[in-house]
Formats: structure tokens, sequence, C-alpha cells
């Protein structure tokens, strides 16, 4: 004769409450969490002023300094003088002190001369981030 066992329905099926449980408070924890984080930001608050203070930086454009064959210094399209090149630096510097960089496009006929006087003058505005580009073969 053949022996029948009974399997019980409690092993066929997951307890739901806990994981009720669970979720209701990760929800609860969310929402308090965004509250506080919005709060932060709609406190109005007088900042003080410093005078070393920094300016939020916003993500840098790459400066380009060409020089063609004769030497001559181009910023934004436009011919300049090695102290109108000198302003645009420490102007450039000054507006994001820490992150600025420099790319210098010098014409393979001008002698280095004219390189060394650009990345001098990015060393005096204060920036070390600077480099000069060259051509893939």
């Amino acid at each position: 004769m053949a022996v029948k066992i009974n399997k019980g329905r409690a092993t066929g099926t997951v307890p739901m409450t806990p994981l009720i449980d669970v979720v209701f408070l990760l929800l609860v924890f969310f929402l308090v969490a965004t509250q506080f984080a919005q709060e932060d930001y709609e406190l109005e608050v007088q900042l003080p002023s410093a005078s070393e203070a920094q300016p939020l930086m916003v993500e840098p454009k790459e400066l380009f300094i060409n020089i063609d064959e004769h030497g001559e210094y181009f910023v934004h399209g436009r011919a300049m003088s090695q102290q109108e090149v000198e302003e645009v630096l420490r102007q450039a510097v000054a507006d994001n002190p820490v992150h600025q960089s420099v790319v210098i496009r010098a014409d393979r006929r001008v002698p280095f001369d004219y390189v060394v006087t650009i990345m001098n003058l990015c060393e005096l505005a204060g920036t070390q981030r600077y480099s000069i580009t060259t051509q893939n073969d």
C-alpha cells in the first residue's frame, strides 16, 4: 500500500508581514531625510564676507593661446601683445584660481622662445595646468 505524506501549506509561503514592515520603515526614513535636506537650502542666511574667500567654481573652459609662424599671439581669435596675453591669463586665473588650464598651440616654424614666454606667463599668472599641443602624424 502506498504511503500518503501530507505536506503542510506553511512551508510553501513566505511571510510578508516582516517585509512590509521593512519597506514601511525605509519609506519613513527617506521622507524624513528628504525634509531635512530641503530645510538646509531653504533657510535664509546672510553669509559673512572674508577677504580670502574663493568664489564657487564652475567647470572652466580651456584657454587656447595660439602662436603663428611670425611669433604673434592670438587669444579668442584676436591678435594680442605679450602684455595683453598676460592680462588675459591673470583674469582667467582670478576667475578660476584652482582649475584654470591653458593650451598652447604654436606653429612648428616659430622659435621656441615664444612658447617659453607663454609658459613663463602662465607660471607668473598662477596656473601650472598648461600644455603644448602637437599634431598626430
